[in-house]
C-alpha cells in the first residue's frame, strides 16, 4: 500500500501563548488533517520548536499557496520555518573515500527503497568505487584532493553538488576535511559520520586513541559539518561495551557496524525533516 502523501511543516520561535492553538486552528480552519504533531519548549532559551504532519489531500490548495497563507502567521510569532511535500523525493549526494562499509550500507537502503531518496551521484576523492557505484546506476565522480590543489577540488565538488541539485550531502567516510567555503554553502545540509563518540576523540583514528585511553565504551557519531572540525550539531550517536582484552582492530571492526546504523538513521531523522537546528544542538523530534 502506498504512504499517503503529506506537508510537513517546521518551525521555531519565540515561546508564548497560543503557538499551538493558532497553528493546529489555521490547518483546521482549511480542513487540514493532522497526522502527527511533535512539540518541544525550550525553558532555558525562552524557544519553542514544532514539527506537524497534515495530509495533503485534506486541504483545498497546493503547497506554494499552503506557504503563502501560512506566510503572515510564521511572520506574526516571528518563526523560523519550512513546509516541505513528502512525494518530491530527497536528492542526495554521497561523498566517500576507500573505506566502503558506510557507502555499501547506503546504497543497500536505497536500492531496498527503505531510504526512499534519489542518489544523483557519489563523489570520491578516489577511483576506488568507480565500478561499484556506476554497477548501480549512479554516476561516480572523482574529483582528487591534495594539499595542492584543495581551494579547486571544493570548487569543483561545490559545483558537482550545484549541477546534480542535491538536497543534502553526506560523508560516508570521507577523509577529507571540508573547506569553510564548502561548509558555509550548505549549514545544516552536510552529515558525517564520525567513528566517535564526539567530543571525545576527534580527528583522525579515534579508535587507537581510544584503545590507548583504555574505554569502555567505544561509539559514533552523526552529526552535520561546519567549519571547526567535528564540532557540528550532533543528530545521533550510540555505543558499545568494549573491555581490556579488545584490540584496536576489534574495535575498528566493532565500531564499523556502530557507524552504519547511526549514519542511516541519522540521515533519515533529516530526511524525514525531524531535525530542528538550536545553535550547536540539535532538537531531534523521534
Amino acid at each position: 500500500m502506498p504512504q499517503q502523501r503529506f506537508y510537513t511543516l517546521t518551525a521555531s520561535c519565540p515561546d508564548r501563548v497560543g503557538i499551538v492553538a493558532r497553528v493546529s486552528g489555521f490547518f483546521a480552519a482549511h480542513g487540514g488533517w493532522i497526522l502527527e504533531t511533535n512539540l518541544h519548549a525550550d525553558r532555558e532559551d525562552n524557544r519553542y520548536f514544532m514539527r506537524i504532519e497534515v495530509k495533503a489531500e485534506s486541504l483545498p490548495f497546493l503547497l506554494a499557496e499552503l506557504r503563502e497563507r501560512f506566510r503572515p502567521l510564521a511572520e506574526e510569532f516571528g518563526m523560523t520555518w519550512k513546509i516541505t511535500d513528502s512525494a518530491v523525493k530527497k536528492r542526495v549526494v554521497v561523498l566517500v573515500s576507500k573505506q566502503e562499509h558506510c557507502l555499501y550500507d547506503l546504497l543497500s537502503r536505497w536500492q531496498s527503497k527503505e531510504l526512499d531518496i534519489e542518489i544523483p551521484c557519489v563523489i570520491s576523492n578516489h577511483d576506488t568505487f568507480r565500478g561499484f557505484v556506476e554497477w548501480h546506476g549512479i554516476p561516480f565522480h572523482h574529483v582528487p584532493v591534495t594539499s595542492d590543489n584543495k581551494a579547486a577540488a571544493y570548487a569543483e565538488v561545490q559545483r558537482i553538488i550545484e549541477d546534480v541539485r542535491g538536497d543534502c550531502i553526506v560523508l560516508a567516510r570521507y577523509m577529507q576535511i571540508l573547506s569553510p567555503e564548502l561548509c558555509e554553502a550548505y549549514p545544516g545540509r552536510i552529515l558525517n559520520i564520525h567513528h566517535s563518540f564526539l567530543p571525545s576523540f576527534v580527528g583522525a583514528k579515534p579508535y587507537h586513541q581510544a584503545y590507548q585511553r583504555g574505554v569502555k565504551l567505544i561509539g559514533a557519531t552523526c552529526h552535520y559539518v561546519t567549519a571547526e572540525l567535528d564540532q557540528g550539531p550532533i543528530i545521533d550517536q550510540d555505543v558499545i561495551r568494549v573491555d581490556h582484552s579488545d584490540s584496536v582492530e576489534d574495535m575498528v571492526r566493532y565500531g564499523k557496524d556502530i557507524e552504519k546504523a547511526v549514519l542511516a538513521r541519522g540521515l533519515r531523522y533529516h530526511l524525514e525533516d525531524r531535525v530542528l537546528l538550536h545553535g550547536n544542538k540539535t532538537i531531534v523530534f523521534r
